[in-house]
């Protein structure tokens, strides 16, 4: 009986300990143990800052052509020089779109043209020109921010210095001024110097519409479509740049 009793008792030592086993086994008996839950980098939010502008550049003045008073001969070979002009402008930064208002001033380009004789027509333009601009910055690869864009606005042209013996006006030396709408179209890159400043290189077309002389007894000149092929350099200045999460 001793043996049996013995034997009886170690059969229920094993069985209760794999039931407990079992049990333990069981869904919901104890917490899962699962992956720690990837860490997600909160996104910085759009830079966004006042910065202002400086620029300079060489532009070369291209026309389509002339209208002379009527009944005098039109001129030939006619061009339009190239002059410096500069400019300043402030505007403001959000994530990839920047805008800005800009002024420029050019000294003035010299047209020449053959009416009869070789370069016997001539005058000195000259614009001011003030436009909104907008733009798109396009990534940013080792400091450097390629951008296109475009402005609209208005320019004052001003003919002064008209010489000629052939095509009217012939009294006084023709100076006189206008306002016409003014567009623009751009491309550059951006060049970080500096935590908060930008060395700027670019291109611009800028379109300036037409511009006539001043007109005497005889009538006047009208410069037909005068544009501007642009190179610029200037730098820009964030002063109100907002902090980044990292």
């Amino acid at each position: 009986m001793g043996l049996v009793r013995t034997s009886a008792i170690g059969i229920a030592n094993v069985t209760a300990a794999l039931a407990g086993a079992h049990a333990a086994d069981m869904p919901g008996s104890r917490p899962v143990d699962l992956p720690p839950p990837a860490y997600v980098r909160p996104a910085a939010p759009l830079l966004s800052g006042w910065y202002l502008r400086g620029d300079l550049g060489y532009r070369w003045g291209h026309l389509s052509g002339s209208n002379p008073a009527p009944t005098f001969p039109a001129p030939g070979s006619e061009k339009l020089g190239g002059s410096f002009a500069g400019g300043v402008g402030l505007g403001v930064k959000t994530g990839w779109l920047r805008t800005d208002a800009t002024i420029d001033f050019g000294s003035p380009m010299k047209y020449e043209a053959t009416t009869l004789a070789p370069s016997d027509t001539t005058a000195k333009v000259s614009a001011i020109t003030a436009l909104f601009n907008g733009y798109l910055d396009l990534g940013t690869w080792y400091s450097a921010t390629p951008y296109i864009g475009g402005g609209l606005g208005a320019s004052r042209l001003r003919v002064s210095d008209y010489q000629s013996t052939v095509a009217p006006p012939f009294s006084g030396d023709g100076a006189h001024s206008q306002w016409n709408f003014a567009w623009a179209a751009m491309a550059g890159v951006a060049y970080r110097i500096a935590p908060n400043m930008q060395l700027d290189v670019g291109y611009r077309y800028l379109a300036l519409g037409d511009v006539s002389t001043a007109s005497d007894a005889a009538g006047q000149m009208t410069l037909k479509n005068i544009v501007n092929h642009e190179v610029r350099v200037g730098l820009r200045w964030n002063f109100d740049d907002l902090p980044t999460v990292r």
